[in-house]
C-alpha cells in the first residue's frame, strides 16, 4: 500500500470518540510507521461521539477524493425515545420536556414513517456545527443562546421500523449527505404528537463500505505491521 499516493481505509468509530480522535490516532501510528513528520489524512462524513459506525479515511492524494465519498448515500441504525425531547435532540444535554406516548402504537409510527420518505425540508439541530455569523450554532446553543437555523433540503430514499418497544423504537434511513437523525428523530417523535430525542446511533454503511468491511481503533497497529508498505518517488 502506498499512503503516500492515496489509500482509502474503512473504520469503525468506536463510542465517545470523535471524528477527529480516530484520524489523529491512525495518522499518529502511520506516521511513525512511515517515519515522517508529516502525512495528509482526513475523514469523510463526521460522527457525532455519541455515534458509532463507519467512517472513511483517507490518505495522501486520495483525500482529494472525500467529497466524493460525502456525497455517497448513507444508511443508520438510530434509537429513538419517545415522550422526552433534549435540547440536543441526544443525549449530550439532559430530558427538558415529557410528553404523553399511550397515544402511539406500531400501526402509527409505520405511517408517520411513511411522510418522511423522499426529498424533505429539515431544520438542522441548533446542537450542531452549521455556521451563524462565522460561530458554530453549537457554541452559540452551550452559552444558553438562541439559535435560528433556516431548513435545508435533503433525500430520504428508506426509512423502516426494525423494533417498537415503547417509549423506544428502532428505525433504519438511508439517507443523502446533510441528514442529521437526530433532528430527524425529533421530528418523528413531533409528527407522532409526542416529542423524541436520539439515544443511540450506529452508522452501518457509507456507499459501498459497510461495517463488515470495517477496521477497528485496536487493529491499526497490527495492520500496519502486516501490510507491505510502498514509497514510490515523486
Amino acid at each position: 500500500m502506498d499512503f503516500l499516493a492515496g489509500e482509502v481505509l474503512y473504520f469503525d468509530k468506536p463510542l465517545g470518540w470523535t471524528s477527529f480522535d480516530l484520524v489523529n490516532r491512525f495518522r499518529y501510528k502511520l506516521s511513525r510507521k512511515l517515519n515522517v513528520k508529516k502525512i495528509k489524512v482526513g475523514h469523510a462524513g463526521t460522527l457525532d461521539p455519541l455515534a458509532t459506525g463507519v467512517m472513511i479515511i483517507c490518505t495522501g492524494k486520495a483525500t482529494k477524493r472525500i467529497e466524493e465519498f460525502q456525497y455517497q448515500d448513507k444508511e443508520y441504525i438510530a434509537t429513538i425515545r419517545l415522550g422526552e425531547t433534549t435540547p440536543s435532540f441526544d443525549l449530550e444535554t439532559e430530558v427538558d420536556q415529557t410528553y404523553p406516548t399511550e397515544h402511539i402504537t406500531r400501526e402509527t409510527v409505520e405511517e408517520v414513517l411513511k411522510q418522511f420518505i423522499g426529498t424533505i425540508q429539515q431544520v438542522p439541530p441548533a446542537f450542531s456545527a452549521c455556521k451563524i455569523d462565522g460561530k458554530r450554532a453549537y457554541e452559540i446553543a452551550r452559552k444558553g443562546r438562541e439559535v435560528k437555523l433556516k431548513a435545508k433540503t435533503l433525500v430520504i430514499d428508506e426509512i423502516e421500523l426494525l423494533d417498537y418497544q415503547l417509549p423506544e423504537i428502532k428505525v433504519r434511513v438511508v439517507c443523502s449527505k446533510g441528514t442529521y437523525i437526530r433532528a430527524l428523530a425529533r421530528d418523528i417523535g413531533e409528527a407522532l404528537g409526542s416529542g423524541g430525542h436520539l439515544t443511540g446511533l450506529q452508522r452501518t454503511r457509507v456507499g459501498e463500505a459497510t461495517l463488515e468491511k470495517c477496521m477497528q481503533p485496536e487493529q491499526i497497529d497490527a495492520f500496519l505491521n502486516e501490510i507491505e508498505i510502498e514509497i514510490k518517488d515523486n
